[in-house]
């Protein structure tokens, strides 16, 4: 009946009918032709051959591939990859501005390093012998890995939020374990003053196998004294970076007075770290994090007013950063390290003025002795509570990727409670370290893996 009355409306108008069924066929045939030429264009966006040669294109989705001298100086350096590539060369697109009597006309421009421009085979550079590298260059032809992780590590400058300025915070973050010990150390900056000085404090977290001490000192620091970070100086505590080997001296006290004193060091390696991640919100919020050190040979020792002289020779360490505006979030991290594999995963809870916390993503990485072996954003983690409390018995961790398949338990021997109630942390929310034991099963690239090994994580729990 339907397809009748349909057929009687159009000969009933023929003409109209014509032109409309025309005016159709026109839209259809012009979308599709717009469809097939954007296609065209953008894999030609694409090619390595009009970005000036090569065989692959490395690029982000926004205005540029974050860490580019991490990806130079270890990921393409290293095997697997490390044997197949030849050169690889940086480059960036851009606007420039040609200003003439009779007005101004933009340029799109392209910026490369001309000696790996020319390796690629490029023949605008090939053309032009006179086009040679500057000194500048080195830091890209022969990125120093010592120089790339003084860069990732460094201080951040504060934004300019003043809505937010009482609540960022930026501090380095260490861990390190032997057969008999673990410690837990971190040495933040926090927000300025009415003076201008930034407050600050180390924490040292000591866990000998009889419960957790904790030693602190708190400090103000000129805005100067935080210019030269990871190198860092907080009353009778600091960090030098000596190339990849990180030096820490300490000298704290507990509650009581008791004293703990000592020199501990952690070496990383150019393909034991994570590149910098940063997320933005709305008003101008943000939170970064990077790891420098995945996993990192640890040495030195600690001595305590009892007398006891605890070795963290042959030990094994970690160390991360992070940054941002803190009030309002809430995080859950964790770490683990086994023979030559280095696992992190981590999601950031932002204030709600800044953006849902049911949309940020987690993420999962897996490092191990030749680099990155896989990463994954499909995460799901999980955390159960013990009955009829709210302190956590077991984390589950879930990671999916193309490149990764992994299943973390982590069960919960000991935690620490921390009421923030002052400072950039301060909130209705507890912050939880927690010390366990984490099994992981399932693959990481080519990897399969099926290991027990202690490890560390963070989570909150209302007050």
């Amino acid at each position: 009946m339907i397809i009748k009355l349909a057929v009687r409306v159009l000969f009933a108008h023929p003409v109209r009918s014509a032109v409309l069924a025309a005016g159709f066929g026109t839209g259809v045939a012009v979308m599709a032709t717009l469809l097939g030429v954007a296609q065209v264009v953008l894999e030609q966006a694409r090619s390595p051959a009009l970005v000036g040669g090569g065989d692959v294109l490395i690029a982000s989705a926004g205005t540029g591939v974050t860490a580019a001298r991490v990806l130079l100086s270890s990921t393409l350096r290293t095997p697997p990859l490390g044997a197949r590539i030849r050169v690889a060369s940086p480059s960036r697109r851009g606007t420039l501005y040609v200003v003439r009597p009779d007005g101004v006309s933009p340029v799109r421009a392209r910026a490369g390093i001309p000696s790996l421009e020319r390796a690629l085979g490029d023949p605008e550079v090939s053309a032009h012998a006179s086009w040679v590298d500057a000194p500048s260059d080195a830091n890209w032809t022969a990125p120093d890995p010592a120089d790339v992780l003084r860069a990732i590590d460094r201080f951040r400058p504060v934004p300019n939020v003043p809505a937010r300025a009482a609540s960022w915070a930026e501090w380095l973050y260490f861990n390190g374990r032997t057969s008999t010990a673990r410690f837990y150390l971190t040495f933040l900056v926090g927000p300025a003053q009415a003076d201008g000085r930034r407050t600050a404090g180390v924490r040292l977290q000591l866990d000998r196998g009889h419960g957790v001490e904790s030693f602190s000192t708190p400090a103000a620091l000129d805005a100067d004294a935080i210019g030269a970070a990871p190198e860092l100086t907080i009353a009778a505590n600091r960090i030098r970076l000596d190339g990849l080997r990180y030096n820490i001296t300490l000298d704290l006290r507990d509650r009581a007075g008791r004293r703990a004193e000592g020199q501990l060091f952690i070496a990383g390696a150019a393909d034991q770290l994570m590149p910098p991640i940063e997320i933005h919100g709305a008003g101008g919020w943000q939170s970064g994090y990077v790891v420098p050190v995945m996993s990192g040979r640890l040495g030195g020792s600690l001595l305590l007013v009892d007398g006891e002289r605890i070795s963290f020779d042959q030990g094994v360490g970690y160390h991360d950063h992070n940054w941002g505006f803190w009030e309002g979030v809430s995080w859950q991290w964790g770490q683990v390290q086994h023979e030559d594999i280095s696992i992190v995963f981590g999601r950031v809870f932002p204030p709600r003025d800044a953006a849902d916390p049911d949309r940020i993503p987690g993420f999962l990485a897996a490092i191990g002795a030749g680099g990155p072996t896989g990463y994954a954003t499909n995460v799901k983690i999980e955390e159960t509570n013990a009955a009829g409390t709210s302190r956590p018995q077991r984390i589950t961790v879930r990671a999916r990727s193309a490149s990764i398949d992994l299943t973390l338990s982590f069960s919960v021997d000991d935690l620490v409670t921390n009421r923030m109630q002052a400072g950039p942390l301060a909130g209705a929310m507890n912050f939880l370290q927690l010390r366990g034991r984490y099994d992981v099963t399932g693959t990481a690239g080519t990897r399969r893996l099926a290991f027990q090994a202690p490890g560390s994580a963070e989570t909150f729990r209302g007050r």
